[in-house]
């Protein structure tokens, strides 16, 4: 197993939800520390709270990854009677390093929406909002007869091949592949100065071209050839959407109003908030958007969503959307605390396949801060 740099980690976030993604001026990306710095212990969390600094510091963590930025705000002194700052500087003292993935990670395919997609048991779904299109790239790579698999395999572990909902496709030809080795070359197969042919296959896949670098990296750890002979071709057919939200079909129809139990129970919530003029109605599609959303929801109605799931609505847009004639369920902002699940799992996954030594640790800490009380009366 092989130490882990933070600045590795970093470009591997990034090959998955790519800054391009990203919200306007939203501050997501790297935060507070050393990109430099070897890790062994990460923690993941929701947000990064004085409370999640001290667990980091009692579990002698190395590095934060949390969904939303430490610093929406720059700080306008040092002064370390502000929790604020005294936790920029507890992060310092313990050379923790911090990096947030926000928007980019909201919008990603596979991401945070994606992920409360999932969650909501939500069938067929797609990206709304649609602002951008992840454009794809085929790689070509020819490898001995003998290493086409363990190839397939490196290549699907790297997350190339995923078309819509299947994975690990690939093309596969053999031919016949011819090369003389020069008298400075280390051949895998033949001897210097000797014209070989080779029974090789072709192997081809899909991927986004913001996976590219990770993608070859893993082919060419695969590859058996000291000068492997790969292309990298543009594709002109459909790209992959890219959108804020999801919108999907219900897996089972129920009214405004249950659906809205539906959604307290599946995220375990004490209450939230319900909009709409017609809790009776029967609800068919949904769509949702982690986090603060209200300023989508013209998008989800356009998108032919009977109910829009987001948090934080604020009062008079609530009344816009009841005169919009939309049902909106608001579950708050914590809902999204289902990152410390998902981007664990990611993390561990990665760790397998590249022999990375570290631990990854999910957040104890419930940063929500607010607490419902019911009216007995």
């Amino acid at each position: 197993m092989g130490k882990l740099v933070a600045s590795d980690l970093i470009a591997a976030i990034e090959d998955y939800a790519p800054l391009t993604l990203k919200e306007g001026n939203d501050p997501t990306g790297f935060q507070i520390g050393r990109r430099d710095k070897s890790i062994e212990r990460v923690l993941v969390t929701l947000d990064v709270r004085p409370e999640t600094v001290q667990e980091a510091i009692e579990q002698n963590v190395d590095f934060i990854f949390a969904h939303h930025p430490v610093m929406f705000r720059p700080a306008r002194n040092l002064d370390l009677s502000d929790p604020q700052n005294k936790m920029y500087a507890d992060l310092l003292t313990h050379d923790i390093t911090v990096y947030a993935a926000h928007t980019n990670l909201d919008k990603t395919n596979g991401g945070m929406n994606d992920w409360l997609a999932e969650a909501l048991q939500l069938n067929d779904v797609q990206p709304f909002n649609i602002t951008d299109y992840q454009s794809l790239v085929k790689l070509v790579v020819f490898v001995p007869e003998s290493h086409a698999e363990q190839m397939r395999m490196a290549l699907n572990q790297a997350d190339a091949g995923h078309i819509g909902d299947y994975q690990a496709c690939s093309f596969s030809t053999t031919g016949i592949g011819r090369f003389q080795p020069t008298d400075a070359a280390n051949p895998y197969i033949g001897q210097s100065g000797d014209l070989e042919a080779v029974t090789e296959v072709k192997i081809e896949v899909v991927l986004p071209v913001a996976m590219q670098t990770k993608v070859v990296q893993a082919m060419l750890a695969a590859h058996p050839y000291e000068e492997p002979v790969y292309d990298v071709i543009p594709l002109a057919n459909q790209q992959q959407p890219i959108g804020i939200g999801r919108i999907g079909q219900v897996a089972q129809s129920m009214t405004v109003r249950d659906y809205a139990q539906f959604v307290c129970e599946t995220f375990d919530l004490t209450g939230l908030r319900l909009i709409s003029n017609e809790p009776d109605k029967i609800v068919q599609t949904v769509a949702v958007v982690g986090g603060d959303g209200g300023k989508f929801f013209p998008a989800a109605l356009q998108a032919g969503a009977d109910v829009y799931i987001t948090g934080d609505v604020y009062y008079h847009t609530g009344h816009d959307m009841l005169a919009a004639g939309l049902s909106v369920i608001d579950p708050g902002h914590h809902v999204e605390s289902i990152v410390k699940d998902k981007m664990t799992e990611i993390f561990e996954k990665w760790a397998k396949q590249r022999g990375w030594s570290v631990t990854f640790i999910k957040s104890q800490q419930k940063t929500d801060p607010f607490t419902f009380i019911f009216n007995a009366k």
